[in-house]
C-alpha cells in the first residue's frame, strides 16, 4: 500500500499564525504557532478522522510544504 504524502495548512490570526502538518494515512501531524517575537512553538498531534472538515471550518487554507518545513528547521 502507497503511503499517502502529508497535507499542509495555515491560518494567520491577529498577531500569530498557525501551522498544521497532516498524515492522511494514520491521523498524525505536527502543528507549529508562530509568535509575533518569531519564537515558534511545536506540538505533535493525533488527530480523528474529521481533521480536514475541521481544519475547513476553522477557516485553515492549504500551505506551501516548504514553507511548513523551513519553520519546523527553525523550531
Amino acid at each position: 500500500m502507497a503511503k499517502s504524502i502529508a497535507q499542509y495548512f495555515k491560518r494567520i490570526f491577529d498577531d500569530y499564525q498557525v501551522l498544521v502538518q497532516v498524515n492522511p494515512d494514520d491521523f498524525t501531524g505536527i502543528e507549529l504557532i508562530v509568535h509575533p517575537d518569531g519564537k515558534i512553538e511545536k506540538t505533535e498531534m493525533e488527530f480523528d478522522e474529521e481533521i480536514f472538515e475541521d481544519l475547513a471550518e476553522d477557516e485553515f487554507q492549504a500551505c506551501s510544504p516548504l514553507e511548513f518545513q523551513l519553520l519546523l528547521a527553525k523550531s
